[in-house]
C-alpha cells in the first residue's frame, strides 16, 4: 500500500520547477493564480495543512495558528526573514518554523551596492529624464552627483549580506564600518579594513553612506529611530534592503522634504505594499518594489531549501534551517 503523501500548502506562486519537484514528493496544494491569501484563507490552509509554505507577505500571526489544525508541525517559510511568523505561538503549538538563510546573500548585496551607485549618481533622476523627453544635451554641470570612492560606508548590521556588501564596497573604494551585535572575527575585520563602532549613534553621525542589513526583530524596529536619523549629516545618503520597519519612515521623508538628507535608496518600505505619497515626489529618492533578492537563481536555491526542510522533517530528522526565537 503506497505511503500516504505529506499536505503540503504553498501560499503563493514558486518557480516552476520547484512546484514540479513539490508535487512529485507531496500532495502539494498550489496557489496558481498568486493572489495573496486573506487571513481567513491563511486560516483555512492551517487548519488543513501539515506543511504550511508561507513568505514574507503572509502575517502568521497568533490569530491563525491559534485556530491550527493539530496536524499541523511545520512552517517551511520561503524566505530568510521570520518577522512574519509568530516564533512564541508556533513553539507553543509545537510547530517547527524554518527558513531559507544563506542562498540570497549576494544578490542582495549586488542590489544593495547598485542602489548606493544609483542614489550617490542620481540613476533614476537621469533615467526619468530620458524618459521625459526633456534632455536637452550634456553640459558641464548637468546632473552632478556624488563620487563613492573614498566615501564612508556605515553598515547597520554586518551578517551574511553587511560582510558581502562590506567587500563589494571595498573594492569600490568605500571607507567600511560597521555596528553590529557582535563584533566580526577579526580577520574578517582586516580583511576588509572594517572599522566596528559599538556605539550606533556616534558611527551614524560620521557616515557619508548608511546601508540598513539587519533583520526586522522587536529590538530593531524603528532602530534608525528619529532621534538617530537626525544624526546623520546633511549630505549622507540612506540605504536599506533589510526590512522597512527598522526605519522610522515618516521621520526619514520628513528631513528628505526638509533637504536635510542628500537622499535615499529603499527596497523596502515600513507599511509596504504602501508607499509615502511623500516619498514618490521626491527626485532624490530611488524606489524599488522589494527587489533586492529576485533572481531566478535566487527564488529556485530558495525553494530547493524549502523541500529540503520539509522532506527531512517529514522523514523524521532535525530539518537544517530550523528557525530558534534566541536567533531573532
Amino acid at each position: 500500500m503506497q505511503k500516504k503523501r505529506t499536505i503540503v500548502v504553498v501560499t503563493r506562486k514558486l518557480p516552476e520547477p520547484i512546484e514540479t519537484r513539490m508535487m512529485e514528493l507531496f500532495d502539494a496544494r498550489l496557489n496558481l493564480d498568486d493572489r495573496p491569501l486573506t487571513q481567513a484563507e491563511l486560516i483555512e490552509a492551517a487548519k488543513t495543512a501539515e506543511v504550511l509554505v508561507p513568505t514574507v507577505t503572509d502575517r502568521i500571526d497568533s490569530a491563525v495558528l491559534s485556530l491550527s489544525g493539530p496536524q499541523l508541525k511545520l512552517i517551511a517559510s520561503f524566505g530568510t526573514g521570520v518577522d512574519h511568523i509568530d516564533l512564541a505561538s508556533a513553539r507553543q503549538r509545537g510547530i517547527t518554523v524554518t527558513n531559507t538563510p544563506g542562498v540570497l546573500t549576494e544578490d542582495t548585496a549586488d542590489m544593495t551596492m547598485a542602489l548606493i551607485l544609483a542614489v550617490a549618481r542620481r540613476l533614476s533622476e537621469g533615467e526619468r529624464l530620458i524618459r521625459s523627453d526633456k534632455w536637452t544635451g550634456w553640459g558641464p554641470t548637468h546632473m552632478l552627483g556624488h563620487r563613492i570612492w573614498g566615501k564612508r560606508l556605515g553598515i547597520v548590521g554586518m551578517g551574511r549580506i553587511g560582510t558581502a556588501l562590506a567587500r563589494r564596497a571595498k573594492g569600490f573604494g568605500l571607507s567600511i564600518h560597521y555596528h553590529n551585535r557582535r563584533r566580526v572575527l577579526p580577520e574578517v575585520e582586516a580583511q576588509l579594513e572594517a572599522t566596528y563602532w559599538e556605539s550606533l549613534d556616534q558611527m551614524l553621525a560620521r557616515m557619508d553612506i548608511v546601508s540598513v542589513n539587519c533583520p526586522h526583530t522587536p529590538a530593531t524596529y524603528h532602530l534608525l529611530s528619529a532621534r538617530r536619523l537626525k544624526l546623520l549629516q546633511r549630505h549622507a545618503y540612506v540605504v536599506n534592503t533589510a526590512r522597512g520597519e527598522v526605519i522610522d519612515e515618516n521621520a526619514l521623508t520628513r528631513m528628505l522634504v526638509a533637504d536635510e538628507l542628500a537622499g535615499a535608496a529603499l527596497d523596502v518600505f515600513e507599511h509596504e505594499p504602501a508607499v509615502n505619497p511623500k516619498l514618490l515626489k521626491l527626485q532624490n529618492v530611488v524606489l524599488l518594489p522589494h527587489m533586492g533578492s529576485a533572481t531566478i537563481e535566487g527564488r529556485i536555491d530558495m525553494g530547493e531549501k524549502v523541500i529540503i526542510n520539509i522532506k527531512t522533517f517529514v522523514d523524521g530528522h532535525r530539518p537544517p534551517d530550523r528557525v530558534l526565537e534566541t536567533m531573532f
